[in-house]
């Protein structure tokens, strides 16, 4: 191995960690969404769930792979009791960026080191854009076309 593995395994941890509070995350506002549009809401919500819990299950596969034990913790809940879909959503991409930067982090211990773990890391902050693409757009009022990430 030609990387820090103590270093890369304290980050994917972190990783684990924050994705099973993205899971947790998640469940808590597809039960908090209410009015017309309250079904696409809470189907996306829990999609949103479920790929936070996949991600979470990768990261610690790749710890056990290489060898090492992953973390039983979750990373930082924080309720608001701000429940409008657009406070949601608001959150939502807020931890979108800090997970892309966990994963942005680990593309560069890893980058030139190993293949496996630089397309690992590479396709999470591809997944993490995407996502954090997909909220910038549904905090748009109809019709804007200006991200409101800028």
């Amino acid at each position: 191995m030609d990387f820090d593995k103590g270093s890369v395994v304290t980050l994917l941890n972190k990783i684990l960690e924050m994705e099973l509070a993205g899971a947790v995350r998640y469940t808590h506002y597809s039960l908090m969404v209410f009015g017309y549009n309250r079904i696409p809401i809470v189907s996306w919500l829990r999609e949103q769930a479920t790929e936070s819990m996949t991600h979470a299950q990768q990261a610690g596969e790749m710890i056990t792979t290489l060898g090492e034990h992953p973390s039983l913790g979750i990373g930082h809940l924080l309720e608001t009791h701000k429940h409008d879909v657009g406070d949601i959503l608001r959150e939502a991409l807020d931890n979108e960026r800090q997970g892309l930067q966990l994963y942005r982090d680990l593309l560069k211990l890893v980058e030139g080191k190993s293949v496996w773990l630089e397309e690992y890391a590479r396709q999470m902050v591809y997944a993490e854009e995407s996502h954090a693409a997909e909220v910038d757009k549904m905090l748009r009022k109809p019709g804007d076309i200006k991200s409101v990430m800028s």
